[in-house]
């Protein structure tokens, strides 16, 4: 085990005279300057090899670079007559301070990366060297008290057997590159920096999320033969990832992907994987000081398009509001944001926003099968507003000369109760439709998903929640029309059979949730989960319906 300690700054508030006003500023500068030119080596580092990586290192740009909280720190230096080290660290721990509060977890991970760039200027005003964990001496578990995401970046993927730190959450970067690499990691354990030394043995349980000191020889040998149980497991799991998604009796099921920034970790899955049922376009807009720009956002669309050609890439139009807040963009404080001005509604009063993301779409479907969808549609006039607004911009381009694929599919997001009635007619207006899974189960249960004092309420397996599965699957069935499935429970094997069997045609998950779905769903035939279907919709509880499927599949599951 190896604790990693990185440069700490220590900063005191001292006061300066008038006439020193000048020096402290040029210090920041330089300070700030030669942040950006270990930046920008970085960047240059993996621009051709991970641009996950690079992207993180491009968002630390564009935090240092920020005008506000430039001219916020140049305040405090001339106006409060402090020294550059006390501004920067007031500065960026009130912008971080902010963020940390927001409701979106991701918005609130980025904290995070305001810290980094902070602890990058205050390293550069000491002048002192960086520690990093891309040489270990050996192999180990590194235990932090937190991990910035460059700090995660830069690891020696062979020595770091895991990481184990007291900041963090499941979205955090420092989890997200992690799980990127396969590296087990358990995040948010208080006070472990303390309670171990360098070189002690540890048991590092992602699976359960815990670390344990000072293990006994039979803790040892228990995680030893649990560690290869799981390698095996995995192996035989991982071979279901390469096949085609064929029920027992021919049924093809297409099996789609999830992704939110075309990197090429997210990509790589192109390989066993149908297409990408839903990119979350929303991802190119947060942590960052600025909108992307038509020429950015059509790069990254691209990307995906090119990668997946000739298969389908589902765009999803900006998916912002809820719990999904901008950096770069003032939204209102509502009430209740999750039946607010969020998502298409947001498109609607911020028609230059949207109007740019369809041009840079529509500019890059000429790369390969692209298909819009658009979210948190409650009536058919939005269907059609929305399509207004599309047509506009096909027309503005061609009046360009700018080509474009005309036969782009357009789409809804299923993930109200009303659209899920209304299937039938919204049928008739659009190419296809996803089912949102994790909004429709939230709107139908009245139940605030974020809110752990009701995360009892969100039954994600509620009879209801199936019901109006059905009556969409039955409406675009009928239409001969795709209807796929895109939340949560598009990626649950247990949930597979029932989605399939109500009429859902395609299911997009992450990558490692691939093998699971289609070891489930090659052990069944349409008729078999038709049956299942109608059995779990015909339950009165989730915990009924729960209970169901793992008596009625747990077999399929363990073959």
């Amino acid at each position: 085990m190896y604790r990693f300690i990185p440069y700490t700054p220590l900063v005191e508030q001292r006061e300066i005279a008038h006439g020193e006003v000048r020096t402290e500023l040029d210090r920041y500068h330089r300070a700030q300057a030669a942040a950006r030119e270990e930046l920008e080596t970085l960047c240059r580092r993996f621009s051709a090899s991970d641009q996950e990586k690079t992207a993180i290192f491009a968002a630390h740009l564009d935090i240092l670079m920020d005008v506000a909280m430039e001219e916020d720190i140049c305040t405090a230096v001339e106006d409060e007559l402090v020294c550059a080290e006390w501004a920067v660290q007031q500065v960026y721990g009130r912008y971080a301070e902010q963020i940390a509060g927001a409701a979106d977890p991701l918005m609130r991970e980025r904290s995070s990366d305001l810290k980094d760039v902070s602890r990058r200027i205050l390293r550069c005003l000491e002048g002192a060297e960086d520690h990093d964990l891309s040489s270990l001496e050996h192999a180990a578990i590194v235990v932090a008290h937190d991990l910035l995401p460059s700090q995660t970046a830069l690891l020696d993927r062979d020595r770091v057997l895991g990481i184990a730190a007291e900041i963090g959450g499941s979205t955090s970067h420092s989890a997200i590159i992690a799980r990127s690499y396969g590296i087990p990691s358990v995040l948010g354990i208080e006070g472990i920096l303390d309670a171990v030394q360098d070189g002690e043995t540890v048991i590092l349980d992602a699976l359960k999320g815990t670390l344990s000191t000072q293990p006994t020889h039979d803790e040892l040998a228990t995680a030893e033969r649990r560690k290869s149980e799981y390698a095996v497991k995995a192996a035989e799991l991982r071979r279901w990832r390469d096949v085609p998604c064929v029920m027992a009796d021919g049924t093809q099921v297409g099996i789609h992907l999830n992704i939110g920034s075309a990197t090429p970790d997210e990509l790589s899955a192109s390989m066993y994987t149908d297409g990408v049922g839903l990119f979350r376009s929303e991802f190119l807009y947060m942590s960052r000081p600025q909108l992307p720009g038509e020429e950015e956002q059509m790069e990254a669309y691209r990307r995906a398009l090119e990668a997946f050609a000739p298969r389908p890439v589902v765009l999803r139009t900006m998916d912002i509001g809820g719990d999904k807040k901008l950096e770069c963009m003032d939204l209102p404080r509502e009430e209740n944001a999750f039946l607010g001005s969020r998502a298409l509604r947001l498109c609607f009063k911020r028609k230059d926003i949207f109007r740019t993301q369809l041009r840079a779409a529509y500019r890059a479907s000429v790369y390969g099968t692209l298909w819009i969808m658009f979210p948190m549609v409650s009536s058919v006039d939005d269907i059609r507003r929305a399509k207004q607004i599309a047509e506009e911009v096909w027309q503005e381009l061609e009046r360009e000369g700018i080509p474009f694929d005309r036969e782009v599919k357009l789409g809804i997001m299923i993930e109200t109760p009303a659209m899920a009635v209304l299937a039938d007619r919204a049928a008739k207006e659009v190419d296809f439709a996803s089912i949102g899974t994790n909004d429709l189960c939230q709107y139908a249960l009245a139940v605030d998903r974020l809110n752990p004092e009701v995360a009892e309420y969100y039954q994600s397996y509620h009879p209801a929640l199936f019901r109006l599965i059905g009556i969409a699957g039955s409406a675009f069935r009928e239409a001969g029309k795709p209807l796929g499935v895109c939340g949560e429970l598009g990626g649950d094997p247990l949930a597979a059979p029932v989605l399939v069997g109500l009429g859902v045609t395609k299911l997009s998950m992450s990558a490692s949730a691939v093998a699971g779905v289609k070891k489930m769903l090659c052990g069944l035939t349409m008729e078999e989960a038709r049956h299942i279907a109608q059995q779990a919709a015909n339950r009165s509880t989730a915990k009924k319906v729960h209970r169901f499927l793992e008596q009625e599949l747990g077999e399929v599951l363990n073959r």
